[in-house]
């Protein structure tokens, strides 16, 4: 007996994805809906960390993830300048235990691509150019509106539909995604033989440079710099700026130019953050994912934590008998302190860079939330 035999999701991404596959998997009814026409991945790649390994093999994907993506241990310090010079070599906490790899990359639409299929394969149903604009809720159920009709009455509906969640503003949450004060530049781009794990450069004119393998031939390079309006920049220019920023940046920089002189797309976002308060439910709703928190990726835990979402959410609703208070309590409990603690850890490790803060423990603040994380969700 679960908790509830119908469920609505809003959203495509990791958390969405995964939260219908487990859902399906357990022999609920789910209908995920997506607004966006097909299946998109904004961004060149991702960098996941073990503990979002570990939630993969528990929706039964992480076969297909693995061979999909490029595994690596340890992380590379460089110096700005000629030679790129390894100024550390550092290792990583194994965040998700002994048995899969400290980190790994991969395209961001494979991942997309590999999710929706399990999800479709455990049962899901997935509609595309479908957005929720509404919901009634009553003691007996939520009625879930899409494009203005009504889809019909679910035990829950999960919005996972990301920073600017509809369905977070419809059931009245006021908290919003605020911008850090840094953006960044992503280009897609070949991989350099001795690219073989993530490397950042600190230093330099921008706070950071870096790239991590995707895959036998390719990687995402990635430039932080202080947040700008680049709303109206051409596809052209987003490449020149890149070129550009990245000429102090020796090493497998030159290959990763050499690339976008060629025509390498190059993308731009700012880092946001935000934590909603529990509760995350208003009544038969709740949002996850990006829609409860976000935070700037300076330690990559953003996917992991959308992820120990879903899982954490599907297994008490998969395990209990009523969705009531004593479920929403144990959610909270689990996810909100976690959460928190990788936004809050997230945001400072980018203001210290931002005020050019050299005597703060960096590494220290890292490891302690990898130990964190270590532990299960």
């Amino acid at each position: 007996m679960t908790a509830v035999s119908k469920v609505a999701i809003a959203g495509s991404g990791v958390a969405g994805l995964a939260a219908a596959i487990q859902l399906a998997k357990a022999g609920v009814e789910v209908d995920l809906f997506e607004a966006k026409p097909e299946l998109t991945a904004l961004g060149s790649g991702i960098s996941l960390q073990g503990n979002a390994l570990r939630v993969f093999d528990a929706l039964g994907a992480w076969h297909d993830i693995r061979a999909a993506g490029y595994p690596f241990e340890g992380l590379n310090l460089r110096a700005p300048g000629p030679g790129a010079p390894i100024v550390a070599e550092l290792p990583d906490v194994k965040t998700g235990g002994p048995d899969y790899p400290a980190g790994m990359g991969m395209p961001r639409p494979e991942l997309a691509r590999i999710l929706l299929a399990h999800a479709q394969k455990a049962g899901a149903n997935v509609r595309f150019g479908a957005t929720v604009t509404g919901l009634e809720q009553t003691d007996a159920g939520v009625e879930v509106l899409v494009d203005g009709e009504s889809a019909g009455t679910y035990d829950l509906l999960i919005g996972a539909d990301g920073l600017n969640s509809t369905v977070r503003e419809l059931i009245g949450i006021e908290t919003k995604p605020q911008p850090t004060g840094m953006g960044i530049w992503r280009s897609f781009v070949s991989r350099p033989a001795q690219v073989v794990r993530s490397e950042l450069y600190y230093g330099g004119p921008v706070y950071i440079a870096g790239y991590t393998p995707t895959g036998e031939d390719t990687m995402y390079a990635f430039l932080v710099e202080k947040a700008q309006d680049r709303s109206g920049v051409s596809d052209e220019e987003a490449t020149r700026i890149m070129l550009e920023e990245s000429r102090a940046y020796d090493g497998p920089w030159n290959s990763i130019r050499a690339d976008l002189e060629r025509g390498a797309h190059a993308n731009y976002t700012w880092f946001t953050q935000h934590l909603v308060d529990a509760p995350w439910n208003r009544g038969r709703v709740v949002v996850i994912g990006d829609a409860a928190h976000s935070c700037p990726p300076t330690i990559a835990q953003g996917a992991a934590q959308g992820l120990e979402d879903a899982l954490v959410l599907t297994e008490l609703l998969v395990q209990s008998e009523s969705l009531g208070q004593e479920l929403w309590d144990a959610f909270h409990a689990r996810r909100l302190p976690r959460a928190k603690a990788v936004v809050e850890a997230s945001v400072q490790l980018g203001q210290w860079q931002i005020d050019g803060n050299r005597d703060a423990d960096a590494g220290g603040l890292i490891f302690g939330i990898a130990q964190q994380m270590a532990q299960p969700a």
